[in-house]
């Protein structure tokens, strides 16, 4: 058997090598060329799996190592009798790590605010966990899943954009069907928003309006503004990097536990697709240490809050991930190729927190000392 793999994936490398003839290509330089006699192709977003690349192939199966499949033409797919598969959930964790540093780092007091969070799926249910843990108080619009269970918990967009001191998005790119997400963001979801509240946006960078941003947050209707994905990118508009206090290369998902997470989804599928039983239940056995100490240690006499903050900022500072793109925005590939072993908060334990600090620290998913 041989499988087509992008080598940008982690924890790939030597773990089908005893099953399968294993190619590692840049993932956007995959062609079909290199497919025909391939039984598996294991990507990221960079692949684009459409007809035009898999028609004259022998490929069995498609797996992509991450939560969006936007990439993936399912219809082409289905149609060719190409089984695939994205790995739901595999980096959700990672972006309540990022938008909880985003928090920390802002240097503002978050408590009793109203933080909006429209698309409550994996990542968005996760994301209300770290809005929880800084004391805010939520709205969560999620129209698919009110229409399946019920609308109790949840609110109209219209509501949400009015009396929502922060606005993040965490949907799937949807391009049609009764809820489309592309440009989901446009001028008339700025125009409810509340004047000067805070847009984060770390999903797709097709779910906003540039321009409707842009004009948005040039009249101040928008406060502080958050882009980790952008319209075109990796060739990003720099009318849009300077127009956030916080931009970043699409490393939202970037941890390396949500790395290890999506590798293995990919894995067991391909293994199951091919019959190689044996990593039909594999998992990456070990990661790397913490970057940073694993142990953090809270001074006597911080308050919750502040014990909060500082734990979620000694794990992780999102404003440096910024920095470096907006020293080097024509380096937004590189900068996702070799990005820092970030781990999440699970890593790390949190010794001497004040009592009231407690239950928003577990919240977030650190360990306590005992």
């Amino acid at each position: 058997m041989k499988i087509v793999a992008d080598d940008r994936i982690p924890f790939l490398r030597g773990v089908f090598e005893n099953y399968a003839e294993v190619v590692y290509l840049p993932g956007a330089k995959i062609s079909p060329d290199d497919l025909r006699d391939a039984d598996a192709l294991i990507v990221r977003t960079r692949t684009r799996c459409d007809e035009k690349l898999l028609k004259n192939s022998r490929v069995r199966c498609v797996a992509t190592a991450t939560i969006g499949f936007d990439h993936v033409d399912s219809a082409a797919l289905d149609k060719l009798g190409i089984a695939w598969s994205n790995a739901p959930g595999c980096n959700a964790a990672s972006v309540k790590n990022y938008i909880a540093s985003e928090f920390a780092s802002s240097g503002a007091g978050l408590r009793g605010r109203t933080l909006g969070i429209i698309g409550v799926g994996h990542v968005g249910k996760l994301v209300a966990e770290a809005g929880e843990a800084f004391g805010m108080k939520l709205l969560l619009n999620d129209p698919p899943r009110a229409e399946k269970e019920g609308r109790d918990g949840f609110v109209e967009l219209s509501e949400l954009l009015a009396d929502s001191d922060i606005v993040t998005l965490h949907v799937p790119l949807e391009r049609g069907g009764k809820y489309p997400t592309v440009n989901l963001a446009d001028r008339e979801f700025f125009a409810a928003m509340k004047p000067g509240a805070w847009f984060y946006n770390s999903c797709r960078g097709e779910a906003v309006d540039a321009n409707a941003f842009l004009d948005a947050k040039h009249s101040g209707r928008i406060g502080r503004a958050l882009m980790d994905v952008w319209p075109g990118e990796p060739d990003i508009a720099p009318s849009l990097l300077n127009a956030v206090e916080t931009g970043t290369p699409h490393i939202a998902g970037y941890s390396v536990d949500g790395k290890a997470n999506g590798t293995a989804a990919a894995v067991r599928f391909v293994a199951a697709q091919l019959g190689i039983e044996p990593l039909c239940d594999f998992k990456v056995k070990e990661l790397p240490l913490p970057v940073f100490a694993s142990a953090i240690f809270i001074p006597p006499g911080t308050d919750a809050y502040e014990a909060v903050r500082l734990a979620v900022l000694h794990t992780y500072d999102v404003s440096k991930d910024a920095a470096m793109l907006r020293n080097a925005p024509g380096e937004f590939e590189m900068l996702r190729g070799s990005y820092w072993k970030r781990r999440e908060f699970s890593a790390y334990t949190v010794y001497d927190a004040p009592d009231e600090a407690r239950e928003n620290l577990l919240k977030l998913g650190f360990k306590l000392q005992e």
